[in-house]
């Protein structure tokens, strides 16, 4: 079997900085970086030492140590955390990188020469009553590459539980249904693609319900054709009907090990920076969610 995504020279890249779900989307990236046979790499991004304009005064000897040393802390211990969890992890398969500079554009600038950017739901002085923090929304909307944001206790990807796309009409999908095959090749589980709809407006006026149901059936057969004909150890579930998308990707993802979504929705524009079903859903999902982002 040949698997895709596993072409640029910095593999996987998870962004860490010291809080407890940075660790927990490490130690998913490990176990990925695993499943992958690419490289993992660990990446902090330290404040600038300029103050700013506002601030007229010189920035000390003392900060600049003790602002290193604190980046160079958090990366190493990420480092034996995820050589902990995942101790499959080949010798040299796990870097670090600090970055220096505005956190977001650092990070989508990394993003460029990912194979897959992973970020936890929210990181250090996160507010809890937020579904998604600053850093995560920032890569799911401007990411050069795939995107997986980490809800949840544990990185681990163990159990059987399936993979679960959203697929609709939008070419925008297919890099969706590529990459949960990918996965769910790689993990030796079954794909739970999803194709649903809310109005009759989705496929045109003077249609049945039948109608509806028949032309949907066949689009998503059309969708994964191609990619079950290069995946043939992935048994497909179908889930075709007239409900949410959102709570419809929601629901099935329950229990799944992974939940891939599109950058784009049905009726999205090429100016869109996410789809609002994709957005939804990663903010309400329970598990790990991949954004399929490409430049």
């Amino acid at each position: 079997m040949t698997f895709l995504f596993t072409t640029n020279l910095d593999g996987i890249v998870a962004a860490v900085d010291g809080s407890s779900t940075a660790d927990v989307a490490a130690a998913w990236a490990a176990h990925e970086a695993v499943l992958r046979n690419v490289t993992l790499t660990l990446v902090y991004v330290k404040p600038s030492d300029e103050a700013g304009p506002w601030i007229d005064l010189p920035t000390s000897v003392e900060y600049l140590a003790e602002r290193d040393r604190i980046a160079e802390d958090i990366v190493e211990r990420a480092s034996q955390h995820v050589r902990v969890v995942a101790s499959e992890l080949r010798d040299g398969q796990v870097k670090t990188l600090v970055r220096e500079g505005p956190k977001m554009t650092a990070l989508i600038d990394i993003s460029k020469d990912a194979d897959l950017m992973v970020v936890g739901c929210r990181g250090r002085g996160g507010v809890a009553r937020l579904l998604l923090g600053s850093t995560s929304s920032a890569l799911v909307h401007h990411s050069h590459s795939p995107v997986a944001v980490i809800h949840g206790e544990t990185g681990a990807a163990e159990g059987d539980g399936p993979v679960v796309v959203g697929v609709d009409a939008m070419p925008a999908s297919e890099l969706a249904v590529a990459i949960a095959f990918d996965e769910a090749s790689r993990r030796g589980v079954d794909l739970v693609a999803v194709h649903t709809w809310t109005n009759s407006g989705d496929f045109g006026s003077d249609v049945t319900s039948g109608d509806l149901l028949q032309q949907a059936e066949e689009e998503l057969a059309q969708r994964i054709a191609g990619w079950a004909e290069r995946y043939p150890d992935v048994t497909v579930h179908r889930v075709v009907g007239q409900d949410n998308p959102v709570h419809a990707l929601v629901e099935q993802s329950s229990g799944a090990q992974l939940l891939v979504v599109g950058s784009h929705g049905h009726g999205g524009f090429a100016g869109m920076l996410l789809g609002s079903v994709s957005w939804a859903v990663v903010q309400l999902a329970s598990g790990p969610v991949i954004v399929a982002r490409r430049s």
